[in-house]
């Protein structure tokens, strides 16, 4: 029987390059080789962050790069995000046509059998489909955020979208428009569905791209979603309509715990986008359990200068030691992140706080000392705070988070949200509640339990791991 080549394709930012390198990994311990394409913007990044042997490779494992589309000039455009996902979908098809064209005529290197693109890269569904290959598709949010964007489109056909005027984007028809009709999901309100539903621009482009790539999954053999079946029962089963084969494999770092070998090498380690501080850990262990606040808003949250000192002195007044993350354009008008502070913050916080640029979040959210996490609530944060045991103080801001930031606090009883406008006394009152409070401890405790269950041997996301490497395994053979 041929091994199995699966070409995994991540859209180029780090909320899904993360999530596919797990996944990538997880499947060539399992025997499948692997071919993992970055951006060549991106690929040249790591290189000088993480080093050059970190897109080494190794044996059944090989980097590969395709150029992004994008022009140098456009990489410091205001909407670069959406500028890149406009620049993949148009430009990325044919380099990835000729890439996979030129691994199947490369010695030693197994035909590929499938593509695996993340979301928001359904171009590479039409190209495996082209080349007559097998595809699986990895939505890199909840189960529920899918959902979600799929009924986007209902929405507008419904007349809900695009906004009638701007005075509804502030006078509060966001949140009391309540939508009760999506398959498998609770009441929520129109705000908590996705950012892109604030809009007066019926061709606004971020609304029609993620109708177009939400709904373009259905287009994969099989659905891969980073999470557990006890986490998402309802709306898993909901989805199950829409798509013939859902391999729940979450979480993948909790998932990827239990797949580690003494012979691992480090050259297929994390791909970070930014340089990484390890210091932060040691600091953490100097401290006591469940006392650290730890703040990360992730790698594309940016922040105004009055909200990053609301924040920071929010953080002071809870009482609490805290560790916090960021990045050096997380003020962009600054152009940097530390430095932004105010000197007096930083004089009375000496000794009761670690800032940094970056960290090893899994690690830290992990670290005993850790008893709250002030967060954006992407995906992989959320994912990994749950699998942590972690409660949360939600700040979402951008696509899915609002809808991750839903079920925290109100379905799985994990976390507190803050309002849009950032105030130091709620910051600090929200922080104090959730380090405090029994009861989202035991819940947060609880939650702990069954995403560790769901990966461990004989749980549904480690099964579910094996029945999609035997599924690779038919195609190939």
């Amino acid at each position: 029987m041929a091994m199995p080549h699966a070409v995994v394709v991540p859209y180029p930012g780090s909320g899904n390059i993360n999530p596919a390198l797990q996944l990538a990994k997880l499947l060539h311990r399992h025997g499948v080789y692997i071919s993992f394409v970055n951006t060549e913007h991106n690929h040249r990044r790591v290189q000088a962050t993480v080093g050059a042997a970190a897109v080494r490779g190794r044996e059944g494992f090989r980097f590969e790069a395709i150029p992004d589309g994008l022009v140098e000039a456009d990489r410091d455009a205001g909407d670069y995000d959406l500028g890149l996902s406009a620049a993949t979908s148009h430009r990325c098809a044919q380099p990835l046509k000729e890439l996979v064209r030129r691994l199947n005529g490369t010695a030693g290197v197994p035909p590929v059998t499938c593509v695996m693109p993340t979301a928001l890269m359904s171009f590479a569904l039409d190209v495996a489909r082209e080349l007559g290959l097998p595809s699986m598709v990895l939505w890199g949010g909840s189960a529920a955020s899918l959902m979600g964007h799929m009924r986007l489109r209902e929405l507008q056909e419904r007349g809900y979208l695009p906004l009638k005027d701007k005075s509804f984007l502030t006078n509060g028809h966001l949140d009391k428009t309540v939508i009760d009709w999506i398959p498998g999901m609770p009441p929520i309100s129109l705000n908590d569905i996705s950012s892109f539903v604030r809009t007066t621009d019926p061709d606004d482009f971020g609304l029609r791209f993620n109708i177009l790539e939400a709904n373009g999954c259905t287009k994969a053999g099989a659905l891969i979603v980073n999470t557990f079946q006890d986490l998402e029962a309802d709306v898993l089963e909901a989805l199950g309509a829409e798509y013939p084969r859902i391999y729940t494999i979450g979480p993948l770092g909790s998932l990827l715990s239990h797949h580690i070998t003494d012979d691992d090498d480090s050259s297929t380690g994390g791909l970070s986008l930014w340089k990484q501080d390890t210091d932060c850990l040691a600091w953490l262990d100097k401290q006591e359990p469940s006392s650290v606040v730890y703040a990360n808003f992730g790698s594309l949250t940016v922040l105004t200068a009055d909200q990053l000192v609301e924040f920071a002195w929010g953080l002071a007044d809870s009482g609490h030691r805290f560790l916090w993350s960021m990045r050096d354009n997380l003020v962009p008008s600054d152009g940097a992140g530390l430095s932004s502070l105010p000197p007096e913050f930083i004089a009375a916080t000496a000794g009761r706080c670690c800032l940094t640029t970056w960290c090893p979040q899994e690690e830290v959210l992990r670290h005993p000392a850790v008893g709250c996490f002030v967060t954006h609530n992407g995906w992989n944060s959320t994912c990994e705070s749950v699998a942590a045991g972690v409660p949360m103080v939600c700040w979402p801001g951008f696509a899915d988070q609002y809808t991750n930031c839903k079920y925290v606090c109100e379905v799985w009883g994990v976390g507190l949200r803050l309002d849009d406008v950032v105030r130091r006394e709620q910051v600090a009152g929200h922080v104090k509640q959730a380090i405090e409070a029994e009861e989202m401890r035991r819940s947060a405790m609880g939650w702990k339990e069954k995403a560790e269950d769901a990966a461990a041997p004989g749980g549904s996301s480690y099964e579910n791991l094996q029945s999609m490497v035997t599924a690779l395994g038919s195609v190939s053979a």
